[in-house]
């Protein structure tokens, strides 16, 4: 017997493809929206978010019983912002730059509205393991498709990824742009994250019929 069990397994594995919090549930799409222009954004903005929702399952599960009905989506929001506290406080020690660019998208966090639903879905009528598991399989979920979604915008859009340059040099005209690849401008464009996420979502269903029924 393995350490999860398989209905432990689903929490983790089901947002992932068949109940995934942006292509199937569709929320938190502002964020995947707004920061993903480039890889490295995704992928703190991904992390930053399993933290927040892990922990945050975690801690409104240990409470569940002791928290009046009435103030019950009050000391959410008050658990879920200490958390992107810490998270805010932490990038502006050690990635501070990269705590600039991505401004206001941190705090947003608290907003989302895939960490209060695992709260209220989840988390309140559930112990702390199988809140955690649910938490960081959902962020995970959220994740993967920010980092989809970053990756092709970087790459099609600047022709490098995290920073690096991996098609060439546009100016010297190396790789393949000495065959007249040109960057997309469009692809750092917001819209542009619509699409890929649209395209995400029409290979999901066309390769999920369940999908389609529902």
């Amino acid at each position: 017997m393995g350490l999860l069990s398989k209905k432990d397994s689903k929490l983790i594995l089901d947002p992932l493809a068949d109940d995934n919090p942006i292509t199937i549930q569709v929320l938190g799409i502002c964020s995947a929206l707004a920061i993903t222009a480039q890889l490295k954004p995704s992928i703190v903005m991904a992390v930053s978010v399993i933290f927040v929702l892990g922990a945050g399952n975690v801690v409104i599960s240990l409470m569940r019983n002791i928290i009046p009905s009435k103030i019950r989506i009050i000391v959410q929001l008050v658990v879920v912002a200490t958390l992107v506290i810490i998270v805010d406080q932490v990038l502006k020690a050690y990635a501070y730059s990269l705590s600039k660019e991505l401004s206001v998208f941190i705090g947003l966090i608290i907003t989302n509205c895939i960490i209060m639903g695992r709260f209220e879905a989840f988390a309140l009528a559930n112990g702390p393991w199988r809140s955690f598991l649910d938490g960081v399989g959902n962020a995970l979920g959220y994740g993967v498709i920010l980092i989809i979604v970053g990756f092709f915008r970087e790459l099609l859009g600047s022709g490098t990824l995290l920073g690096f340059k991996v098609l060439g040099d546009s100016v010297e005209k190396t790789g393949l742009y000495a065959f007249g690849y040109e960057n997309n401008g469009f692809m750092v464009l917001p819209p542009m994250a619509l699409i890929v996420i649209g395209v995400i979502i029409w290979v999901q269903r066309s390769r999920n019929k369940d999908l389609i029924e529902d």
